[in-house]
């Protein structure tokens, strides 16, 4: 069972979310009053919180957290997420952890299960609740990053009085959704902040670092999925960052992540009924090509990988060594020296 609520003590921030609580309070309500939910995603998150989840923008009770074994539980079911993310994870703390920020990857329930912190601002954060096993959910928090995200499933960032409950209107938090390799929503990336002069432009550069992070997180889990399969990117628009479909021995797409599923019109019934790839790919002697190249590309590191041992690559690749010998002589490679 998660813990109980507890009364926030009155420190100086809560002293002041005190006199802030009745106008954002008021503004909420006055903005759900105006039929405003209709033309804004913001009114509309608000009014969920309000009227759907029964929360009190002016409540002033702290987040509610997991049990040590609950949140142990949530990171073994993130497990394999959690592996996917973890230079990703490295490498947008290295961009934004300097200037006052933490990142979290949170699963599709709105529990942080991975973080990265400066230890500096451990304390900080840990009292705003930017910590793991803090329940972010819509339905516990009001609208925020996090939990907004899920909800929605698009990349947002709810700055400050954006948020739902006054007592978190100082923080900015920054999320995009993150899909599993059947695109379905499996967590939410996050760069929360507690500083109070983070610029619009700034912010603007957080979401464009999460958003990209988000994609590399998806494609490193989607490779370790299929593993075995050749991964190819789909020759799709650049909106559709991200369009991998996985291609196994007989040329047949036996995976897709999300961006591709929706910009090649790829469904689970499609992939059981067996799609072959260069259907997917448009052009047949286009899909032809890319496969070639692809299969080229599998050849070369397996025998760089093999040191130029004929036997050793085919043992590695589950093929027999006649053919790979045919496949070698087919591409014109050679064996390196």
């Amino acid at each position: 069972m998660t813990t109980e609520r507890e009364e926030v003590p009155l420190t100086g921030r809560t002293r002041l979310i005190g006199r802030q609580a009745a106008v954002h309070a008021d503004l909420v309500q006055a903005s759900i009053a105006k039929s405003e939910a209709a033309h804004s995603a913001l009114v509309a998150s608000w009014r969920r919180s309000l009227q759907l989840h029964h929360l009190d923008p002016a409540e002033r009770k702290a987040p509610r957290r997991l049990t040590e074994g609950e949140l142990r539980a949530a990171r073994q079911r993130m497990e394999q997420m959690i592996r996917a993310a973890v230079t990703s994870l490295n490498r947008l703390y290295q961009a934004v952890g300097g200037v006052g920020c933490c990142v979290m990857l949170a699963d599709r329930d709105g529990i942080p299960v991975e973080r990265r912190g400066a230890v500096a601002d451990d304390e900080t954060f840990d009292e705003w609740g930017l910590w793991t096993g803090t329940v972010w959910s819509e339905d516990s928090e009001g609208t925020n990053g996090i939990g907004t995200c899920i909800a929605d499933q698009r990349a947002l960032t709810i700055h400050r009085d954006q948020h739902f409950f006054t007592r978190n209107t100082l923080l900015s938090c920054t999320t995009a959704p993150v899909y599993d390799h059947e695109g379905n929503l499996a967590a939410a990336l996050d760069v929360s902040s507690c500083r109070s002069d983070l610029t619009e432009g700034f912010v603007q550069l957080i979401a464009v670092a999460v958003g990209d992070a988000a994609r590399r997180i998806e494609a490193e889990n989607f490779r370790m999925v299929f593993s075995g399969a050749r991964i190819l990117l789909a020759p799709v628009s650049e909106r559709s960052a991200g369009a991998l479909i996985a291609v196994d021995a007989d040329d047949l797409v036996i995976g897709a992540t999300r961006s591709a599923r929706l910009a090649l019109g790829i469904t689970r019934e499609t992939l059981a009924k067996g799609l072959l790839a260069a259907d997917v790919l448009g052009d047949p002697a286009k899909g032809a090509e890319v496969l070639d190249d692809a299969e080229r590309g599998v050849l070369q590191r397996a025998l760089a990988r093999a040191g130029g041992n004929v036997s050793a690559a085919a043992q590695n690749l589950g093929i027999s060594r006649a053919t790979l010998h045919r496949k070698l002589a087919r591409f014109e490679i050679r064996r390196p020296h």
